[in-house]
C-alpha cells in the first residue's frame, strides 16, 4: 500500500502562553490566561494538516517514554505513526505569543549526540512524497529515499548556518522563512544553486510569499497572502499549514501557481484559531478543506 506523504521527525509538545506584549518587559510576575498544552512542533503541524486535507499520512519520530509523549500518541491516534523511543525525553517548546497572534518559540529538543532515527521506522513505508524535519536525527536519512521527491521547511535560517545547510541542499522543494535573511532572494539562489531544488518558497506572513524554480522562469516571484477569513488569533502552525496545502496541491498535480495560492488558503486559517484546542492546525484546515479541495 502507497500512501501520500511520509513525515519523518519534528514531533513535540507545545506549552502555550498568551502574554500582554511582545517583546515581554522584565517584570517578576506576569498573570497570564490558563496556559496550554498541545501537540506541537513542525512534523506533526505537517502530518495533521496533510491528513486534514484528506491526504494518506505516515509519521515516524522519536518521542519519550513521559507524558509529553502519551500526549503525542493521543494527539496523532489517527494517523498511521511509527514511534521510537528518545533517550533524552519528548522535545518541548514554550510559545510566548502577543495579542496580535506574533509568536516567540523557546525551544528544547531534548536531543541526544549520536542519536538517529532508526531505519525499521520508516524503510518499508511506500510514499508518494517525504517531508523531512530538520532535526539533527533525521539528517542521515537522505540515502534511504534516493528516488522519491523530499521537501523540508528551513524555518528562521539565516542562510549562513550550517545546521541547515543538509537539508537545504539535499531536498528538491525547500520552504523557508524570511524572517532572518538579509537578502532572501540571494538565499533562494544559493540554495538553488549548490543544491537539487526545483522549487523554493519563501513565506513573508502577511506579505505573501516569493517563489524561485531552478528553470529560474520568471526570476524570483512575489505572490500575496490569503486574507484570514477571522480576526488573527495565534500565528504559531501558519508556517506548517501553508506547507500542508503547497504539498496538497503538488500531489494533486495542480500548477505551481495554484500551489501556492493553496498553501496560502490553509495558512490563513491556520491563524485564525486559537492555541486553546488539542490541535489548532487540524481545527483550522478542516475549516479550509473545502476551500482547498475546490481549488
Amino acid at each position: 500500500m502507497t500512501t501520500d506523504v511520509l513525515v519523518l521527525g519534528g514531533s513535540g509538545v507545545d506549552s502555550t502562553v498568551y502574554v500582554p506584549e511582545l517583546p515581554l518587559p522584565y517584570r517578576d510576575t506576569y498573570h497570564v490566561p490558563p496556559i496550554v498544552d498541545r501537540i506541537g512542533n513542525t512534523g506533526s503541524g505537517v502530518a495533521l494538516g496533510c491528513h486534514a486535507l484528506g491526504l494518506g499520512v505516515t509519521f515516524a519520530d522519536l518521542i519519550g517514554d513521559d507524558p509529553q509523549g502519551a500526549l503525542i500518541r493521543h494527539a496523532l491516534r489517527d494517523l498511521d505513526c511509527r514511534w521510537g523511543t528518545a533517550r533524552a525525553g519528548t522535545t518541548r517548546s514554550v510559545l510566548l505569543v502577543g495579542p496580535d497572534g506574533r509568536r516567540t518559540s523557546l525551544h528544547d529538543p531534548k536531543a541526544t549526540p549520536g542519536e538517529r532515527l532508526p531505519r525499521p521506522l520508516y524503510a518499508g513505508v511506500r510514499a508518494r512524497h517525504a517531508h523531512m524535519s530538520i532535526t539533527d536525527r533525521c539528517r542521515d536519512v537522505f540515502p534511504d529515499l534516493a528516488g522519491m521527491p523530499v521537501s523540508t521547511d528551513l524555518h528562521d535560517w539565516d542562510g549562513v548556518n550550517d545546521y541547515h545547510k543538509d537539508f537545504a541542499y539535499g531536498c528538491d522543494l525547500v520552504f523557508l522563512s524570511a524572517t532572518a535573511l538579509r537578502d532572501p532572494a540571494a538565499a533562494m539562489r544559493d540554495i538553488i544553486a549548490r543544491g537539487r531544488a526545483h522549487t523554493v518558497v519563501c513565506t513573508r506572513g502577511a506579505d505573501g510569499c516569493l517563489v524561485l524554480t531552478r528553470d529560474g522562469a520568471g526570476g524570483v516571484r512575489a505572490f500575496p497572502a490569503e486574507p484570514p477569513p477571522a480576526p488573527v488569533a495565534d500565528s504559531n502552525g501558519a508556517g506548517d499549514a501553508f506547507v500542508s496545502g503547497f504539498l496538497y496541491g503538488t500531489l494533486r498535480g495542480r500548477p505551481l501557481e495554484e500551489c501556492v495560492r493553496l498553501g496560502a488558503i490553509a495558512g490563513a486559517h491556520a491563524c485564525t484559531v486559537p492555541g486553546t484546542h488539542e490541535s489548532p492546525i487540524t481545527e483550522a484546515l478542516l475549516l479550509a478543506r473545502a476551500q482547498v479541495s475546490a481549488g
